[in-house]
């Protein structure tokens, strides 16, 4: 079994996330992100879920987690299918599933989908070790 990555990383890793996801926004539409009513937050919801479950199927973890090096896999090691990548973004947006956290210090997205998010020093380790 993998540690959970620490908090801090996981919530440094969702704020490179959302101001990425910002920024596109506002460079595409050219409006301010107050200014423009709820649709530029619209946006970057979608840009947040289109964003992470694109870069966790194809690389295994979003663009904030790829930055401070962190994964989100299975319980067995495996990335996410399409399904789970796509779902646990989504809960995220629900904010409380993330403050909801287990022993191991997994939010109840994570443990709902059977995910983890680990680092990727210790992915590599395990790795490593069961060769």
């Amino acid at each position: 079994m993998f540690e959970t990555a620490s908090w801090g990383r996981r919530l440094l890793a969702i704020v490179i996330d959302w101001i990425a996801c910002v920024g596109v926004v506002l460079a595409f539409t050219g409006s301010s992100y107050f200014g423009d009513g709820p649709r530029s937050g619209l946006y970057v919801y979608g840009l947040f879920v289109l964003e992470s479950a694109f870069f966790t199927v194809l690389l295994g973890g979003s663009f904030g987690h790829l930055a401070v090096r962190l994964r989100v896999i299975r319980a067995d090691g495996r990335p996410l299918d399409l399904f789970r990548a796509i779902a646990r973004p989504l809960l995220i947006l629900l904010v409380v599933p993330p403050l909801v956290a287990g022993p191991d210090r997994r939010g109840l997205h994570d443990m709902t989908l059977r995910s983890y998010i680990v680092r990727l020093d210790d992915l590599q380790s395990g790795a490593k070790a069961a060769a």
